[in-house]
């Protein structure tokens, strides 16, 4: 079955880790890392995108609710609804940070600061 516009309801995540990110402007902003699942509730709770580093070093890993990613098939990536200003901004973490107390305080930090309608309510 497909959403509305036009995407398949399943992906594997072997296939949107690794995936370009884009910002509103149509700038690369980095790549998906990985993808950080809610076991209890059986949703996704995030997206983890990493930018600003070098060869592993410096990278910012920024967690960005699922629901604002927007695969984009002429651009071969997703497309995130904010300013290069917004993302700069954004809450960064270390891998570890993540998944502390079952990721859910970045996880409620992320949807708050990103003004996305949480999920688990």
């Amino acid at each position: 079955m497909t959403t509305q516009t036009g995407h398949t309801e399943a992906i594997a995540a072997s296939r949107v880790i690794g995936t370009s990110v884009y910002n509103s402007a149509g700038e690369s902003i980095g790549e998906i890392e990985d993808v950080m699942l809610d076991k209890l509730s059986n949703g996704i709770m995030f997206a983890v995108i990493g930018f600003g580093g070098f060869l592993g070093m410096g990278e910012k890993y920024h967690a960005v609710p699922w629901a604002s990613l927007d695969y984009e098939k002429d651009k071969g990536g997703y497309v995130v609804p904010f300013t290069k200003e917004q993302l700069k901004a954004a809450p960064a973490h270390s891998i570890n940070e993540l998944t502390a107390g079952d990721g859910e305080a970045v996880r409620d930090e992320s949807y708050s600061y990103y003004g996305v309608q949480p999920y688990w309510h």
